[in-house]
């Protein structure tokens, strides 16, 4: 589900509302506007993971997950472990919490407005970006390690 359709709606409602005002009404109507879409994004992210526990509640045997990806909220629904399934407990993937080792330096490139936007996300759940870009590999392999497993 993209998210941008959502959001960008807003952004244009508070400049439309700002349209009657002067240019700098409606230059910082853009800045609100802007910032005002990071935050929706993460609201709406928040309020379909609640929903999609509702939902995890009522089916049996399943969980259902919702993660962003980019813009994209992104559902995933997986088999919950079932009593009974210790062989496939044997041969399950190690999380990424599991694993310890040397810590690794790493130079990331990315253009200038994709950082911006980490440093909002990251400033938003109250972590360095550092912190915040080391979730989301952990993330990301996590998911990784879910779908390659066998079901």
């Amino acid at each position: 589900m993209e998210l941008n359709k959502y959001t960008a709606s807003l952004r244009a409602d508070l400049l439309a509302a700002a349209a009657l005002g002067d240019e700098h009404t409606r230059t910082t109507a853009d800045a609100l506007g802007t910032a005002a879409q990071a935050s929706a994004r993460l609201m709406l992210l928040e309020a379909l993971s609640d929903f999609a526990d509702e939902i995890s509640e009522q089916l049996d045997g399943h969980t259902v997950h919702v993660r962003l990806a980019g813009t994209e909220a992104v559902a995933d629904v997986n088999r919950a472990a079932m009593p009974g399934d210790a062989a496939e407990e044997e041969t399950a993937y190690p999380t990424m919490d599991d694993v310890t080792g040397e810590m690794r330096r790493v130079t990331l490139r990315m253009v200038e407005h994709v950082k911006e936007r980490a440093e909002e996300a990251a400033s938003t759940n109250g972590v360095s970006l550092n912190s915040w870009l080391s979730q989301a590999v952990q993330g990301a392999l996590r998911d990784q390690m879910r779908k390659e497993r066998p079901y």
